[in-house]
């Protein structure tokens, strides 16, 4: 049952994918958000997503909250459509850059990070277009067959890629000797990780990013990319994160959580209508 389901959900991306690309961009970005802005609020996903803006925005009247989730469901809209048209030149044309200067040369490994902010699917490529060698880790889809398409579009914008989970360690540490730097996107929640500070409160954090900066001395390079307006963009590239190796290793790490955690808070409230409220990102009260 579970994979005639998952073959269902697969041909029906399958046909949308299909049509967004034989789209002209902005019409396919266009769609895209207005589907969503539809769909989305009949989604039980949209009880998340209001759930979330309460916890981390309590004094937001319901109006502005309506207004933010309209917004929200356009910008993931605007993203998924967006997505088929990744491996063409338009869509990264599309991209004004600032801080290219704090892109560091081929040769030192680095960690860039992000969240899922605007159109994240746009972070990762940033270095990749520079000839730096980016190894991309990312999250299985539940759907192993939506997976592998989403997978075969990412993959023409990363150097290599490698999903989280069981063994992902051993490869991310072969990958890192091997010279390639790393893009991640940390803001979800992970139920064995460490309880970081996250708009007031404690969230549970995936420490791996602190751990191997810690490990390998890598810098931590934070990226954004800011939707501007329809299916434009700005990205911004930041010098690296000042963190100490002190030798204690659980403190340590917590440092540079709690420093990543507040740089993500503050994009956010920056732009809260372009951030993933649909995830379940705090335990509930």
């Amino acid at each position: 049952m579970k994979r005639f389901k998952y073959l269902i959900e697969t041909a029906g991306l399958a046909w949308l994918f299909a049509i967004f690309r034989m789209l002209p961009l902005d019409a396919a970005s266009w769609v895209g958000g207005f589907l969503m802005r539809a769909i989305g609020p009949l989604l039980p996903a949209h009880r998340t997503a209001a759930n979330n803006l309460s916890l981390a925005f309590p004094a937001m009247p319901a109006q502005e909250k309506r207004r933010l989730l309209a917004a929200m469901w356009d910008n993931l809209g605007r993203t998924a459509a967006e997505l088929p048209h990744l491996s063409g030149e338009a869509l990264h044309r599309r991209v004004t850059l600032h801080g290219t200067e704090n892109i560091p040369a081929e040769g030192r490994p680095t960690i860039f990070f992000s969240g899922h902010l605007g159109n994240w699917e746009l972070t990762y490529p940033l270095a990749h277009h520079r000839g730096l060698p980016v190894t991309l880790i990312y999250r299985k889809a539940n759907n192993p067959y939506v997976d592998k398409i989403i997978t075969r579009i990412r993959a023409t914008q990363s150097t290599d890629m490698l999903p989280k989970g069981p063994g992902g360690s051993i490869k991310l540490a072969r990958t890192i000797k091997s010279g390639r730097s790393l893009a991640m996107l940390v803001d979800q929640k992970m139920n064995d990780g460490i309880s970081v500070p996250f708009f007031g409160r404690n969230a549970m954090t995936a420490p791996a990013i602190a751990e191997f900066a810690l490990r390998y001395g890598m810098p931590l390079i934070p990226v954004r990319v800011v939707r501007v307006r329809g299916c434009h963009f700005e990205a911004f590239v930041y010098p690296p994160l000042h963190y100490e190796k002190t030798g204690d290793e659980a403190r340590d790490v917590l440092a540079i959580m709690t420093q990543i955690n507040a740089l993500l808070e503050s994009w956010i409230r920056e732009h809260p209508e372009q951030w993933f409220w649909v995830h379940k990102r705090w335990p509930r009260d």
